[in-house]
């Protein structure tokens, strides 16, 4: 049965207590052999967007059957659904929060079951604070060696799963109206417009949403601006970003996830199709 499938591990549960290492040792009692890599565990705390954002990032990255363990749940112990998925190219197991709603977007979900079989828990009688170590880890380890996604539990329509969608860009006669759907540990702002309703390598952005509409010119990389200034660049992760070299765009700007953008580009934008 064993197919020992690579684990990851996506958290808020930060790096100074000892609640990442638990689901570790929760993993290795089941398998000490797997592989678990660590996407991150420095999620802002209980912030299910940027949970969202940084797996549907990061997955594609990985060899197809691995199994994504994701936890930011700040309804753990409510009657929030625990949820294993079986995706095309991966399986995800975690709450059903929204935080999978960035995979589902560009992953079809094949299968999925509320993880209600306490045979493959860590304890019948699991923590009501944390489900990480008790279930999600435990269910995890076991898909990972090849256990049958059915045998973890009822099956629930995929269509059922909580999406969390993010509205679309809005393209306009003279650019986009959108959002900042992420703020990195750089203070880089990233949009949810993407890179590809740019034309050309010549053009830049202004923000017209504040008491005096902001320029910013656009770069292949942050040092093409000078240190402190701002930057528009076509970021890695296929969204249009907003950066300052060697400084933070969210101090310059101040915004925040969720605060709308409305950009000027020049020269403008695609045409819808």
């Amino acid at each position: 049965m064993s197919k020992n499938r690579i684990i990851t591990l996506l958290t808020d549960f930060g790096l100074s207590d000892v609640y990442v290492g638990v689901m570790k040792g929760a993993i290795a009692q089941i398998n000490p052999q797997l592989k678990v890599i660590d996407i991150t565990h420095q999620i802002p705390s209980q912030n299910i967007a940027a949970a969202r954002f940084c797996l549907m990032t990061a997955f594609a990255y990985f060899p197809p059957e691995t199994v994504h363990i994701a936890v930011v749940d700040p309804g753990v112990g409510s009657n929030r659904r625990a949820v294993a998925v079986k995706c095309a190219n991966c399986f995800l197991v975690g709450p059903d929060n929204g935080l999978f709603g960035g995979v589902l977007s560009r992953e079809s979900a094949i299968a999925s079951v509320e993880l209600t079989n306490p045979q493959y828990w860590r304890t019948p009688a699991p923590s009501s604070t944390f489900h990480g170590r008790d279930i999600f880890a435990t269910v995890g380890a076991h898909l990972a060696n090849g256990v049958p996604l059915e045998e973890f539990g009822q099956a629930i329509d995929p269509a059922s799963l909580v999406q969390r969608q993010i509205p679309n860009c809005a393209v306009t006669a003279t650019g986009a109206t959108g959002f900042v759907q992420y703020v990195d540990r750089f203070g880089n702002l990233i949009t949810n417009i993407p890179n590809n309703c740019i034309t050309n390598n010549n053009w830049s952005v202004t923000i017209s949403n504040s008491y005096a509409p902001i320029h910013i010119p656009s770069g292949k990389t942050y040092s093409d601006s000078k240190p402190g200034d701002l930057i528009a660049i076509t970021g890695s992760d296929g969204w249009l970003e907003i950066a300052v070299n060697s400084g933070s765009a969210q101090s310059v700007l101040q915004l925040e996830v969720g605060d709308k953008i409305e950009i000027i580009l020049s020269p403008l934008l695609k045409p819808s199709p």
